[in-house]
């Protein structure tokens, strides 16, 4: 970011300084001594790694310096298991069918798919649990997928929102 006299100027954008001289918009080719001669100072800003949307309401500042809110946890766990729920819902619909033709025509329903929906119900009650056992915005972060690389060269999954089983194939 480049100022002069206390205000931002852009890059790309033409300005004037105090004494009424419009300066050209690719000012910035300038030498650094060019600009210090006309009193346009560089400021490096450090950035703020944005907070995990999921958690917080957030804003930058043209400093770079970020405004956060914590969402509200209520609110927030209500949301997480909503999205369980639903999830768990679309995934079963997958193979609804299967359930449809055992009742029409008595057709058994595949083992690899009822031990499929059997461990997507498991897994959806095992996050609700989680949710609702979370005692702050800390304790419900641990609750998402994390996949960390390991010195070896081998992953460690932790956490356990959106963590689904997959359909395995048929032997």
């Amino acid at each position: 970011m480049f100022m002069y006299n206390g205000r931002e100027i852009k890059v790309g954008k033409s300005w004037r300084d105090d004494n009424g001289v419009r300066h050209p918009r690719n000012w910035n080719i300038w030498s650094a001594e060019e600009k210090e001669v006309v009193g346009i100072v560089e400021i490096e800003i450090k950035e703020e790694t944005p907070p995990d949307s999921r958690l917080y309401r957030w804003s930058r500042n043209s400093d770079g310096t970020i405004n956060k809110k914590p969402k509200d946890l209520v609110k927030l766990k209500e949301s997480l298991t909503e999205n369980v729920k639903t999830t768990q819902g679309s995934s079963l619909s997958q193979t609804d069918w299967t359930i449809v033709r055992k009742v029409d025509t008595g057709t058994e329903v595949p083992v690899n798919i009822q031990t499929w929906r059997d461990a997507i119900r498991t897994r959806a009650t095992e996050m609700e649990v989680a949710i609702e056992g979370a005692a702050d915005l800390d304790a419900i972060a641990e609750l998402f997928v994390k996949h960390t690389g390991n010195e070896d060269g081998t992953i460690t999954k932790t956490g356990i929102l959106y963590d689904w089983p997959e359909l395995e194939e048929e032997e």
